[in-house]
């Protein structure tokens, strides 16, 4: 059981493990696309380019991308920034969807060093260029891929027009921990606390150095920020409560990413709240798109 805490609370805390694998599309292969020559990044028909799964080429990466649904007139193009199964066929009913994996997730190639949130940033504006053009975009993120959307929106407001971030890892995830768990701590949170300080100095499938930092405003952008309602982090022995404390502060430092953010709690749901609960992420999606298409 110790063993099963710790695993389940570090991957929340941490997110390593949490965005491989694309949704099941038809495949198409590298660099291939729908029926005609792809336009340049910046088009407005750039956002047709291609439906299925395909790897494109990114800052001299090979980045694994799906994409369904076609973009209405004056609406966004909808990425996930974490793999959210069955979920993007029902928002593509009304959207354009895609999703990518991340450099060290699925099948996109593995980074060679070390890397920042910025040179994560830098892929995605290659993934947006391609798959969005100059549409508008909705950032849905969820853990780790919340915590990324949260902090690429601020620099990219002429872009990002929305967000949902679902159980967004927390802005400030190595002073809570370090501040909740004491290094004195026993089993099974003195392990909880090592591997949480480690994934966030680089020691993850993607090499990501993951530094607290204060949360930047993106405006006035629509963003739903959904935390979970089942209590897991609290499972941890001492420090349960305190974990769900500063995990429940987490999500309302991201309120102030704009002055037109709301948070829900989604009731019967873990950490993976698209799994437990898609009907709350999709209708979450779909009200932050409405808002962005006016």
């Amino acid at each position: 059981m110790a063993r099963r805490i710790t695993l389940t609370a570090v991957t929340a805390l941490c997110c390593v493990a949490l965005g491989a694998g694309l949704v099941a599309c038809e495949e198409v292969p590298e660099e291939s696309g729908s029926a005609s020559p792809a336009p340049s990044a910046s088009s407005p028909a750039d956002a047709k380019a291609f439906s299925g799964t395909k790897k494109i080429s990114v800052e001299g990466h090979s980045v694994n991308v799906s994409c369904s649904g076609d973009a209405v007139d004056g609406g966004p193009v909808v990425v996930m920034m974490t793999g959210l199964g069955d979920d993007q066929k029902t928002v593509s009913e009304e959207n354009r969807v895609c999703s990518f994996d991340r450099l060290g997730q699925g099948a996109s190639d593995k980074p060679a060093g070390p890397r920042t949130v910025a040179d994560s940033g830098k892929i995605l504006t290659g993934v947006l260029d391609r798959v969005a053009g100059d549409r508008p975009v909705v950032l849905a993120g969820h853990s780790l891929g919340g915590l990324l959307a949260a902090r690429y929106a601020p620099e990219h407001q002429d872009r990002v027009k929305g967000l949902v971030l679902m159980d967004a890892t927390s802005p400030t995830t190595t002073a809570d921990i370090s501040k909740v768990i004491p290094a004195s701590a026993e089993a099974p949170a003195d392990e909880l606390r090592a591997q949480t300080l480690a994934v966030n100095k680089g020691e993850n499938p993607e090499m990501l150095l993951l530094p607290d930092g204060p949360v930047r405003t993106a405006g006035d952008i629509p963003v739903e920020v959904v935390q979970h309602g089942v209590r897991y982090l609290g499972e941890v022995p001492t420090y349960g409560d305190d974990l769900e404390r500063v995990w429940t502060e987490g999500q309302h430092q991201w309120l102030g990413i704009s002055t037109d953010s709301e948070l829900s709690t989604a009731e019967k749901s873990a950490h993976d709240i698209y799994v437990d609960r898609p009907d709350l992420a999709v209708a979450a999606i779909r009200s932050v798109t409405a808002r962005v298409t006016g």
